[in-house]
């Protein structure tokens, strides 16, 4: 059997308010060919779809679209599952009308038998060729009510609650998919769309208090909340992930892996490259019985970051200009701010140079870990102030109005007493 893994398409997403249509259009295309270039079996999509639950028209035509597009293929299996900012209740409003097609749709475990969430992969003889488990994004109140029936009187701590809970599911629907294999030589595929442990790649380089510019709470993915651990899945051949936007195995399992999105999704993965899946499973061979292929995506659109002073960022602008790239560029500029200076009046003329495919969509301050150089009577543009992290913000406010000397020790003790509130206000917020 051979399948596609993909995850994480955010279809409406519109980062730094970018039009990507085209990005999106280009990408189904050539998901298509790559299907039938592969004589896919199968193709697997483990969550958000969408970017947003009232997803855009134009969206949902892309998605209708491309799913009718697949009937005529060799793939004749598709399952679709509900991601956290997916909508279930839309993605599900046409799951009958998507089965005639050979699309299995479970935006949500709403009540579901394991037995509603298991299924029959046939190849294209229609001869079985698999069983897939559809196990989409479970909301917190959806674990707590898997758990309430097993231990009423005891508490279950928050560290303990998506390990449990998705062991429990995750039982449950292997031991259905196990009796509907039927002892025959069929590989099971397992999906999922929740944080695991024990990542590879950028998210595990960061700290619990970072978050990535695609929006991950990496808290989630390195402290105990959402952390579920390699234990929890079961002993299928492969478990399709996602959730994280970038590829990457779990606890160094390659039959456990995230596709990650085939976009970017912000600008700190700009020079990464993206990937969908191609996956082979051959229960009757023990040559090459097991093989994933990362096949990276295509680019439409580049997205680059430049970092440095302004002067630097005045010498870099200017090499694109004359460089003059055939692709769209947007652009994201890192500066460190400077006193008494504008850096969009500072970069003004060299932005105004720049070719028409080059945009500047994104102003960021770095070195913002320097509080105490900032003066009270500093003023920041929109966009500085857009781009800012709520920890500097928070900081520039205390220091302002803390009517103290910048760099006494009383400014510093205002931010030591003030800062740790508006930081535990701000988290009991999200």
């Amino acid at each position: 059997m051979r399948f596609i893994h993909t995850a994480d398409w955010h279809l409406g997403n519109q980062m730094h308010e970018i039009d990507r249509k085209c990005e999106y259009e280009v990408f189904l295309k050539w998901l298509k060919r790559l299907i039938v270039e592969k004589q896919a079996d199968a193709l697997v999509i483990s969550g958000d779809i969408f970017d947003t639950v009232n997803p855009p028209v134009e969206s949902r035509r892309l998605y209708y679209t491309f799913l009718a597009s697949l009937v005529d293929t060799c793939c004749q299996n598709v399952i679709i599952i509900g991601g956290n900012h997916d909508s279930a209740v839309m993605l599900d409003s046409a799951k009958e009308l998507l089965e005639v097609l050979n699309i299995r749709v479970v935006g949500s475990i709403n009540n579901l038998s394991p037995s509603q969430m298991c299924f029959e992969l046939l190849d294209s003889k229609k001869s079985p060729c698999g069983i897939c488990i559809a196990l989409p994004f479970i909301r917190e109140v959806e674990l707590k009510n898997l758990l309430d029936n097993n231990s009423p009187n005891e508490k279950i701590s928050d560290s303990d609650l998506y390990s449990l809970a998705y062991k429990k599911i995750y039982d449950a629907l292997y031991a259905e998919a196990e009796q509907l294999r039927a002892g025959r030589a069929l590989p099971i595929i397992a999906t999922g769309h929740l944080y695991a442990a024990n990542l590879e790649g950028r998210l595990s380089e960061k700290k619990s208090n970072e978050k990535s510019d695609d929006g991950v709470k990496v808290l989630d993915v390195l402290g105990t909340l959402g952390f579920v651990p390699a234990t929890v899945f079961p002993e299928a051949d492969y478990i399709a992930l996602g959730h994280i936007h970038y590829s990457t195995m779990v606890d160094k399992n390659p039959r456990i892996r995230y596709s990650g999105s085939p976009f970017v999704m912000g600008f700190d993965e700009a020079d990464m490259s993206h990937y969908v899946l191609s996956v082979e499973i051959n229960k009757n061979s023990d040559e090459k019985a097991f093989e994933v292929e990362k096949v990276a995506t295509p680019v439409t659109y580049r997205y680059k970051r430049l970092t440095g002073s302004l002067a630097e960022l005045k010498n870099e602008i200017s090499d694109l200009s004359e460089k003059v790239p055939d692709e769209k560029i947007f652009l994201e500029l890192c500066y460190k701010k400077e006193l008494g200076v504008s850096a969009q009046n500072y970069l003004a003329d060299a932005i105004l140079s720049l070719p028409e495919n080059i945009h500047v969509v994104s102003w960021k301050v770095i070195d913002a870990e320097k509080y105490l150089s900032i003066t009270s009577n500093e003023s920041f543009d929109v966009s500085e102030i857009q781009n800012l992290d709520n920890k500097e913000i928070f900081t520039r406010l205390i220091l302002s109005k803390s009517g103290f000397p910048l760099d006494s020790q009383e400014a510093k003790a205002a931010l030591e007493k003030f800062l740790p509130l508006f930081l535990s206000m701000q988290n009991s917020q999200e």
